[in-house]
């Protein structure tokens, strides 16, 4: 295969990969559903072997479950997964925290301001009935949550936040339900913690929210 023929193919498969997992996250993909590999092929824009290993690929991160010669369904939701996904986030972002307030620079600064800012301008119209919004919102909170800790000189630990924060983020998005002013007041807080580089305050909120967080998916009554 030429060179250009691979990087299409590797382009390709990197877009499929991408819209496959925000299908699952978002919850256009249900949660044990079958993903039926001549329908997906269609719809995605890929052949059967790459949707193969495309799948393969999101088994590692527990978005998906091979079935053997079954083929592969979307992992299903369970209040076990989310309070397993909740401690980890908790784990991972308090010690992002940690590092990232301690080297932040005033370019860090600035990050966090910018997210913050974005992210308030998007709840204040969520707030104001605009659910038109929450798309949005979805990515302005996971930049906000990034700039916090994006001074942690950790790649590896972002890479594994960003997957944890992504399957915690599903069962909000399945839960279909913002939550409204105590989720603005704590980001509301974690800004301003993080401006004062109070690291431990700031632990202590994000147990809060992750909490706060997990108590209202599960009161939606929509994971079991």
């Amino acid at each position: 295969m030429a060179k250009r023929e691979r990087e299409t193919t590797e382009t390709v498969g990197e877009t499929a990969f991408r819209q496959i997992r925000q299908d699952i996250i978002s919850g256009a993909l249900l949660p044990g559903s079958k993903i039926k590999l001549e329908q997906a092929k269609e719809r995605y824009f890929v052949s059967v072997s790459t949707l193969r290993e495309i799948l393969s690929r999101l088994t590692t991160e527990n978005l998906v479950v091979a079935e053997g010669q079954r083929g592969f369904e979307v992992s299903a939701a369970s209040r076990r997964e989310l309070m397993e996904l909740a401690d980890l986030r908790i784990l991972l972002e308090s010690h992002a925290i940690g590092l990232s307030f301690a080297a932040g620079d005033l370019d860090w600064e600035g990050r966090v301001v910018a997210a913050h800012h974005k992210l308030s301008a998007v709840e204040r119209q969520l707030l104001e009935g605009d659910a038109s919004r929450t798309v949005d919102w979805v990515r302005y909170d996971w930049d906000f949550h990034h700039a916090l800790v994006s001074a942690c000189n950790s790649e590896t630990l972002m890479v594994t936040l960003s997957s944890i924060f992504d399957r915690f983020l599903r069962y909000h998005l399945l839960a279909e339900s913002f939550r409204g002013r105590p989720v603005v007041d704590d980001h509301r807080l974690l800004f301003e913690l993080a401006m004062k580089r109070d690291i431990g305050g700031a632990r202590d909120m994000l147990t809060r929210h992750v909490r706060n967080g997990t108590e209202h998916v599960l009161k939606s009554g929509r994971i079991r």
